[in-house]
């Protein structure tokens, strides 16, 4: 078996050394062949010359490749393309991972039972919780990327986050890739999340297994500006309408006004009640990302009433 680690970056070229020199002291069994596929999604800054820097320091393990179609969507399918190995896994330019990292989340993908594989992110410390987020709820850290659930090794009945997930070649062959109309750096206006759980989504819809590996850990690096409010509900907002956009609008709708389903408005003003008339903090705002979420749906639900097919594209 052959792994290809598959990066993808864009003017973060301080945290891309972190990341590959973490990477790079990767412990790995002699019979395993891995590389590290970089993946330059057209940076302005020094990306060139740091990835540069590692394939010269070491050319078995590190490869270079420049995308020039901008949208992390176009560089991971990018890379998916021009990766060498039967196992692909993939991480961000923001992260440090545990040197055991490669070979925990690719242990089980050679035998055939399980197509794919997630592993745990946690925050770079000394990151500390804020009073208004409850993290035992599902997804509460998934704006920081934060990847954590309460289950042992086994069956994975979640999509996995885009920093810390493999898969078999074999799946990008029978699924196609990453929907190019979703997923950060696209045009102004378009959805800026959801191409790592809309690809995930679409093999668990097709049946095929994926294992989750919590002895697999990457850390990710958390700015100060990320834990703020205005960053959650933002992150929501979009999210939400990625998600209206990867799998259409609610069916079965029989009421609707200007394409928006009334139960949609009901929703709306129900987590708006529960948002005003909540004095407990965390979850006052938990009620308040609600709103924001239903707003984000409205207005991605009415985008699509009007063009249904507008932009939707995966790439084969």
């Amino acid at each position: 078996m052959k792994i290809s680690v598959v990066l993808c970056t864009v003017n973060r070229c301080q945290s891309l050394v972190t990341t590959l020199d973490s990477i790079a002291r990767s412990t790995m069994p002699d019979s395993v062949e891995w590389e590290v596929l970089t993946v330059d999604n057209n940076s302005s800054d020094d990306t060139l010359q740091v990835a540069q820097s590692f394939c010269l320091r070491d050319p078995l393990h590190f490869r270079y490749v420049f995308e020039p179609n901008s949208g992390k969507s176009h560089a991971l399918n990018r890379g998916v393309r021009e990766a060498q190995g039967d196992v692909l896994a993939f991480t961000d330019d923001d992260v440090t991972v545990e040197p055991t990292w490669i070979r925990n989340l690719t242990a089980n993908l050679s035998n055939g039972i399980w197509v794919g594989a997630a592993g745990r992110t946690l925050p770079q410390p000394p990151f500390q919780v804020p009073s208004w987020i409850t993290p035992s709820r599902p997804h509460a850290l998934a704006p920081l990327a934060i990847f954590d659930p309460p289950l042992e090794s086994g069956p994975l009945r979640i999509s996995p986050y885009g920093n810390n997930m493999a898969f078999r070649r074999t799946v990008f062959e029978r699924h196609g890739g990453f929907r190019t109309d979703l997923g950060p750096g696209l045009r102004a206006g378009a959805p800026q999340k959801s191409e790592d759980s809309d690809f995930g989504n679409r093999l668990l819809a097709a049946g095929e297994r994926l294992r989750y590996e919590p002895s697999a850990v990457v850390y990710h690096a958390v700015p100060p500006h990320r834990v703020q409010e205005s960053y959650f509900l933002s992150w929501w907002f979009d999210k939400a309408r990625a998600d209206i956009r990867a799998r259409g609008v609610e069916p079965g709708t029989r009421w609707s006004v200007a394409g928006i389903p009334l139960r949609t408005f009901g929703r709306l003003g129900r987590w708006t009640m529960s948002w005003l008339f909540t004095a407990e903090p965390s979850l006052r705002f938990e009620n308040k990302i609600k709103v924001w979420i239903n707003c984000g749906e409205i207005i991605e639900t009415h985008r699509q009433s009007r063009s249904p097919l507008a932009d939707r594209e995966t790439e084969r």
